[in-house]
């Protein structure tokens, strides 16, 4: 998993690129090669996609996906931290 400015921006999954991604542009984004949706609890996840090999095989392709999830970044709201369980807590 790549961070930028202690945001999730992009990273490896398996064989495949795990994107995130404004989702505005969730429309464009599915139209390209390679492209599929992450899904949680059955809903299509808005934002954030996995692509296969196919799609960024080829140099410019793969240009594509980074600029694309870099390009967001600045305004991705960042995670909340989850907070470190204390002794107590842990037992």
């Amino acid at each position: 998993m790549f961070m930028v400015n202690d945001k999730m921006c992009i990273g490896v999954s398996g064989d495949n690129l795990l994107c995130r991604f404004d989702p505005l542009q969730q429309e464009e984004v599915t139209t390209k090669t390679g492209f599929q949706p992450m899904v949680m609890k059955g809903k299509i996840l808005k934002g954030y996609c996995y692509v296969n090999p196919a799609g960024f095989q080829r140099e410019e392709d793969f240009q594509y996906w980074v600029s694309l999830c870099l390009a967001y970044n600045p305004t991705a709201k960042r995670s909340k931290k989850k907070k470190a369980a204390t002794a107590i807590e842990r037992k």
